[in-house]
């Protein structure tokens, strides 16, 4: 008797991850750069918040988040160019209305306008919380951010990877690129011209990397790319809640063990959470110089949408209103709020054109 056998086997396709178009693409990175701005006034209203010779380390080491975090809006602001989808930062809809949840996230957790505080502060870990160990990348209601950029860092591999893949996305002008000419920050590094799928990944990984470690430890991982190595954002502001520095031996996972960080939580503008500028409308001269911080902060805005749509010298018109918002925040925050709690007034970020 003859018998035969017969194998079948089916060897089905990975299915494309969640990112696997050019416009979802686009539209991703567009979120990326609402996400990385929408950490800025947070951490803004705290930095403002200090007196000036107040709190030096700690306000040094909130500054320098603001700075890396402005830097990761020009590289975001660098990948969507390079793939040929103009930045948008001058949109009312650009802006949260504070409280708000971080752009596409999991909604853990809310942002708030604070001044420096330990409420402040756990709410910059929570934004900062660096991804599990083996945690998927994640397109939408994402736990961490870095899990998000993951999501965009897969979707540029598996589009370059298909046929003719890498030359048909990068397609963008390479005179919208931003970089280290047109830029000045006296560290965390600078940004540089985004071509190729390589340039790509190095972008993602400046960015997740400052924010929350390279290869889950406390540093930023910045020597890689010829620059000085620092803590990354969420251990930065751990010093700060910790009230000491980390050392060389510690790990990702204890408490910093090294020199004291002196804080003086009480030394600060006791700043109202979550100013609107519509509270004020029966306190005119209130009312006015808040319109004047938020129509400076709109002018910003501006500079910085025309810097990323092919203008990178308007870049520099961005530090003095940098500094210009920084008098009229604190300006702000010495008028008591009205409140009877003992608050003060504070910046709002409202868009006002």
């Amino acid at each position: 008797m003859k018998t035969t056998s017969s194998r079948t086997s089916s060897l089905t396709p990975p299915l494309p991850p969640p990112i696997n178009t050019p416009d979802s693409l686009k539209e991703h990175l567009q979120t990326a750069l609402m996400i990385e701005h929408s950490t800025i006034p947070p951490y803004l209203c705290a930095l403002y918040s200090i007196p000036n010779g107040e709190n030096v380390t700690a306000s040094t080491l909130i500054r320098s988040v603001v700075m890396e975090e402005m830097l990761h809006m020009v590289l975001v602001a660098n990948l969507l160019n390079a793939i040929n989808c103009p930045p948008k930062v001058k949109d009312p809809k650009f802006i949260p209305t504070y409280p708000a949840y971080l752009p596409h996230s999991d909604k853990k957790f809310v942002v708030q306008l604070l001044p420096f505080g330990t409420d402040a502060i756990e709410t910059f870990l929570k934004i900062e919380m660096p991804a599990p160990l083996g945690a998927p990348p994640q397109s939408g209601d994402f736990r961490t951010i870095a899990q998000f950029y993951a999501a965009i860092r897969q979707g540029f591999e598996y589009l370059c990877a298909q046929p003719g893949g890498e030359k048909k996305l990068f397609v963008g002008s390479a005179s919208k690129q931003i970089d280290g000419s047109s830029w000045y920050y006296g560290g965390g590094g600078a940004p540089f011209a985004v071509d190729s799928l390589k340039t790509a990944l190095e972008a993602i990984a400046e960015i997740t990397e400052q924010g929350e470690g390279y290869d889950h430890t406390l540093y930023d991982g910045d020597n890689r790319f010829g620059q000085v190595d620092e803590l990354a954002h969420f251990f930065r502001f751990n010093e700060i809640r910790a009230g000491r520095r980390y050392q060389a031996t510690d790990t990702p996972n204890g408490y910093p063990t090294g020199a004291a960080l002196v804080v003086d939580w009480s030394a600060r503008f006791p700043m109202a959470p979550n100013p609107k500028v519509s509270e004020y409308a029966d306190r005119p001269e209130i009312h006015q110089l808040m319109m004047e911080f938020n129509r400076t902060y709109t002018k910003l805005l501006g500079s910085l949408d025309t810097a990323f749509n092919g203008t990178p010298s308007e870049l520099l018109k961005a530090v003095p209103l940098m500094y210009d918002l920084k008098y009229r925040a604190q300006t702000l925050m010495a008028i008591p709020s009205g409140r009877g709690d003992g608050t003060t007034v504070g910046p709002s970020f409202e868009y006002a054109p």
